[in-house]
């Protein structure tokens, strides 16, 4: 085996063996993706999610014959309450958490964005309701600030523990937070411009009390999960998408599990990545402009 410059070989760059990791929204799309991509690099990866039996499947499914593993936390991190609650079963199980993804994110239903100054009022006033707008963000925009600042000690151990390791957090945002148009989704892309943000303020808070914890997004376009396609494989969880669906992209097609699994393997080894938001969407946003 040629040894010159072991340190620089993929294994070492991107080594996430042994680590610790918890994806909250681990049970399907995006969150799933980079679920297998942990385990099967051999992380031991905890999934949070609200519906048990989604996340027992994605253990039956993709938790075998791995160098990892894939462990179901069933649990609520739109809350102080529920976060404590996962916070306390960590604490439990681990000494410290390597790696923290903030996935999980609703979105509700389109709305057309298209008509005079009445037709307007009537689809987006009288189209929404305060509620819609406060769930979204709840879940989207503090369920990341509580997830993240409770786990603050356990991924400060992991630094410690791990040479030439900083304790990560990587937040999903989306090109919906950074792109000019609404896309139908008002409560939705505004709550992804504020996680977007949200990373820039964390990554500089914690870095300015001298912590060293590395924070970081990944702002994704399309790709296949129950949020675009509205539907889940019963027998894995995983989310289709054909080809032509985003064809007119400059990729000229929708992501894919590997594009994400290069973009979570980046954020989580690049060692001097920090405060910044990484956009994975095929060209869209050099389409329609940020």
């Amino acid at each position: 085996m040629p040894s010159n410059n072991p340190d620089l070989q993929m294994g070492q760059v991107f080594d996430v063996k042994d680590k610790v990791a918890l994806v909250t929204g681990g049970g399907s799309g995006i969150g799933l993706m980079i679920t297998q991509t942990l385990a099967v690099n051999g992380a031991k990866v905890y999934i949070v999610g609200r519906t048990e039996e989604k996340l027992e499947k994605v253990v039956e499914a993709h938790g075998k014959d791995i160098a990892g593993q894939i462990i179901p936390i069933v649990g609520d991190v739109s809350t102080k309450d529920g976060v404590s609650k996962i916070r306390k079963e960590i604490e439990s199980r681990e000494k410290c958490l390597c790696i923290l993804v903030n996935n999980a994110g609703i979105a509700p239903g389109k709305t057309e964005v298209k008509g005079d100054p009445s037709e307007l009022v009537d689809k987006l006033f009288d189209g929404t309701t305060e509620q819609e707008w406060l769930d979204v963000y709840q879940t989207n925009v503090v369920g990341p600030f509580l997830m993240s600042t409770a786990f603050l000690p356990l991924l400060q151990k992991s630094t410690e523990t791990h040479k030439g390791f900083s304790g990560t957090i990587v937040n999903i945002s989306s090109i919906s937070g950074h792109i000019r148009i609404s896309q139908g989704h008002f409560a939705y892309n505004t709550s992804k411009g504020a996680i977007v943000h949200l990373n820039k303020m964390l990554a500089s808070e914690i870095a300015k009390n001298g912590i060293k914890i590395r924070v970081n997004s990944i702002a994704p376009g399309v790709f296949p999960s129950e949020m675009t396609t509205q539907d889940s494989r019963d027998d894995n969880q995983k989310s289709e998408m054909d080809k032509e669906h985003k064809g007119g992209l400059p990729a000229q097609r929708p992501g894919k599990d590997q594009d994400m699994a290069a973009a979570i393997l980046f954020c989580v080894g690049c060692q001097y990545l920090n405060g910044q938001t990484v956009t994975v969407d095929g060209g869209y946003a050099i389409q329609v402009g940020n």
